[in-house]
């Protein structure tokens, strides 16, 4: 029988469906795999015991048994991304200021989740609070990419991405500010969605309507069970008064290019550095979105690119400072902030309220500019990164291409667009480097076109093999 840790989650879902699979049998070949591979990437943190996943397992299998069917993802074994909460198992953030906590609630998705059926194993690592596209921490440690144990997984879904990679897990959640389930998944040759903003709810804390930066999406080996999960996450809760109603998304519609063009951004005619090899890897990717009937062509958005990342730090400070800054006025907690948290919260703090208005009038003009190239181009499309996985022990790249890099995220400045307009994006893989190392590219789609990205990312996906190799951590 094939080792069930190699097959999709959909394909896992009919197993369990037709009864060919156990749930009890699919959880202890994922248990035994963990076991093997996870002390090598550091992906998975704070699992449960064995023996009550197992059991838990068993009782999938027995409500099964009486025709109880628990939801789309029963039995499949699921871990959340350390920056949501799920009862009953520690929810870290990354930070020691929260080394031991247990919340008695789960987030708006992890509740989807369970009801779906999922049994959730445990948790994926990320960095402190999420800062920073290099998933490390003082409470877990880095997390390692299995395509070179040397090198970064990525973040903040790096633990998520990860763990896909080297069949952990089937499905994962991620969430994504800056480009925190499009980084992770060009460097582990993964999939991620970042669907439009307000498509999966969550549980807002003490801001629920200014800081509309980030949002939670699915991450998967395959355009399909990207739908799987994204159609459990997704759809209206009261809780979260911006979040959209959603429909139910499909993969039945055969895609066609022909008559439809794609605009290619790039280095963005030149204002941003990528590592020698990036661009053309995406370039080749390309040739594959051509040959699906599709008119590719350079684009250049009508924007002052300086002016928007001006917006977009004042924005991501200003909100880092308001959720951060109890912490940080307390002596007695200060000194557990990571460098890069200090920077914003202190940036922030020094933002007025005209300077954020300012950057909110910026980000309305950007999605502008961006509506005019969606007037003329369907999709767009970028690189996910403009770096290879880098070494795991350096926290961020300091140049890139012979060009400084001025703060800690400036390196990952191509993924700010989609973000500051609310853009739906599939993070799809382009490729490996000569020496083996995975990136990919952004597909771009104009606003609430979820449906349209994930069609056009499923066909490509059917053009190419990348998500069919192995990493080297698996032989």
């Amino acid at each position: 029988m094939t080792d069930p840790t190699l097959l999709s989650a959909t394909a896992l879902v009919a197993g369990l469906s037709c009864g060919d699979l156990k749930a009890e049998a699919v959880m202890a070949a994922y248990l035994d795999r963990i076991a093997r591979l996870n002390p090598q990437i550091n992906a998975l943190v704070s699992l449960r015991s064995p023996d009550n996943l197992l059991e838990e397992a068993r009782r999938a299998d027995q409500a099964r048994a009486q025709g109880r069917l628990l939801g789309p993802l029963h039995g499949l074994p699921i871990a959340i991304k350390d920056l949501s909460e799920a009862a009953g198992i520690r929810c870290t953030y990354g930070s020691t200021l929260f080394h031991d906590y247990i919340p008695d609630y789960d987030d708006i998705q992890v509740e989807r989740i369970r009801r779906a059926g999922a049994i959730i194993i445990g948790k994926t690592n990320t960095p402190e609070w999420g800062f920073g596209s290099q998933t490390y921490n003082p409470v877990f440690g880095p997390t390692r990419n299995p395509y070179d144990v040397s090198r970064t997984a990525g973040g903040s879904s790096g633990g998520a991405a990860a763990a896909l990679a080297a069949r952990l897990l089937p499905l994962a959640d991620g969430s994504d500010m800056m480009g925190s389930l499009r980084n992770p998944a060009a460097f582990n040759n993964v999939i991620g969605f970042r669907p439009s903003f307000g498509r999966v709810p969550t549980l807002p804390g003490r801001d629920a309507y200014l800081n509309q930066l980030s949002t939670i999406g699915p991450m998967a080996r395959s355009v399909e069970d990207i739908v799987l999960l994204l159609n459990v996450q997704s759809g209206f809760d009261a809780r979260d008064p911006l979040s959209l109603d959603s429909p139910r998304f499909t993969l039945d519609t055969p895609v066609s290019g022909q008559g439809r063009r794609i605009g290619w951004l790039g280095d963005f005619n030149g204002c941003l550095p990528f590592e020698p090899g990036v661009l053309a890897l995406t370039e080749r990717a390309l040739k594959v979105v051509s040959g699906l009937g599709y008119t590719v062509e350079a684009v250049k958005p009508d924007f002052d690119m300086e002016r928007l990342w001006w917006a977009w730090t004042t924005l991501r400070s200003f909100f880092t400072a308001g959720s951060m800054q109890d912490f940080y006025e307390d002596p007695g907690r200060r000194g557990h902030l990571k460098a890069e948290i200090l920077h914003e919260v202190r940036a922030g703090l020094r933002i007025s309220a005209a300077e954020v208005y300012e950057a909110s009038a910026i980000r309305t003009a950007w999605l502008q500019a961006m509506q005019k190239l969606f007037a003329s181009h369907d999709f767009l499309i970028a690189p996910s990164a403009q770096v290879f996985p880098f070494e795991v022990d350096v926290p961020w790249p300091r140049s890139i291409a012979g060009r400084a890099m001025d703060t800690y995220h400036r390196w990952m400045e191509v993924v700010i667009g989609p973000s500051m307009a609310g853009l739906p994006v599939a993070a799809l893989p382009a490729g490996f480097s000569d020496q083996g190392l995975p990136n990919g590219f952004q597909l771009i789609g104009p606003p609430r076109a979820d449906q349209a990205v994930l069609s056009l990312a499923a066909a490509y996906e059917g053009a190419t093999d990348f998500l069919k190799q192995m990493p080297p951590l698996t032989g």
